[in-house]
C-alpha cells in the first residue's frame, strides 16, 4: 500500500510539474494534454483519471507551482518594505513572465480569470498585513487609498514595466518600488 501511494504522489507530481511547465512556456490554447501526458511518462487516460479536465489540471498546477509563493512572502517581516520588496522581486524574477503569459488569457478561459482573481485578492490582503503598521492610523477612504497605492507599487505589472520594458536591473527596479512605498506612506 505504502509502495502504491508513494507511485502515484509521485505520478502526480511529474504530472503538474510538466502541466506548469508546458502552461508556462505557450499560450493556454496551444497546451495539449497528450504533451503533457508523454512528458509526465504517463498516458492520456491517467492524466485524464487524475485530473479530469485541462481547466482543473490548470487550476491544480497552478496552485502546485504559485502556492508555495505564499509562504515565502509571508515570511517578509510585517512593516519591513525593503526585504517585502525584496520578496516579492524574488517571485517574480522566476515566474514573472510565465504568470503575465497566462494572464493574458484571462478574458477568454475561465480557469485563468479564477487563478488570476484569487491572486489578486491575496496580493491586496498581503500587501495589508505585510504594511499594516503603514496603514496604521488611517481610516476610511484615506486608508483604502494608501493600500490601493501599496498594492499597485507592488504589483507584477510593475514589475513588468520596470524589467521588462524598461529594461532596469533588477535592483534599480526594487529601489524604485522601495521609493513608491516610502513616498506614498508620507502621502496625506
Amino acid at each position: 500500500m505504502v509502495a502504491r501511494a508513494e507511485a502515484a504522489a509521485t505520478t502526480q507530481e511529474r504530472l503538474l510539474a510538466s502541466a506548469w511547465r508546458r502552461f508556462a512556456e505557450r499560450p493556454y490554447e496551444q497546451v495539449r494534454l497528450a504533451d503533457i501526458a508523454a512528458d509526465a511518462g504517463v498516458t492520456a487516460q491517467t492524466l485524464h483519471a487524475r485530473f479530469g479536465t485541462k481547466d482543473a489540471l490548470f487550476v491544480a498546477a497552478w496552485i502546485w507551482a504559485i502556492g508555495p509563493e505564499g509562504a515565502r512572502r509571508d515570511s517578509a517581516p510585517v512593516g519591513d518594505v525593503r526585504a517585502a520588496v525584496r520578496i516579492i522581486y524574488d517571485s517574480y524574477e522566476p515566474q514573472g513572465d510565465a504568470v503575465l503569459r497566462l494572464l493574458a488569457a484571462e478574458d477568454r478561459i475561465p480557469a485563468v480569470r479564477e487563478m488570476a482573481d484569487a491572486g489578486r485578492a491575496w496580493h491586496r490582503d498581503w500587501v495589508q498585513r505585510t504594511f499594516a503598521p503603514l496603514l496604521a492610523g488611517l481610516r476610511g477612504a484615506a486608508r483604502e487609498r494608501r493600500l490601493v497605492a501599496f498594492v499597485v507599487a507592488t504589483d507584477l505589472l510593475v514589475w513588468k514595466l520596470l524589467r521588462r520594458e524598461m529594461g532596469l536591473g533588477r535592483a534599480t527596479a526594487e529601489r524604485i518600488v522601495i521609493e513608491m512605498l516610502n513616498a506614498t506612506k508620507g502621502a496625506p
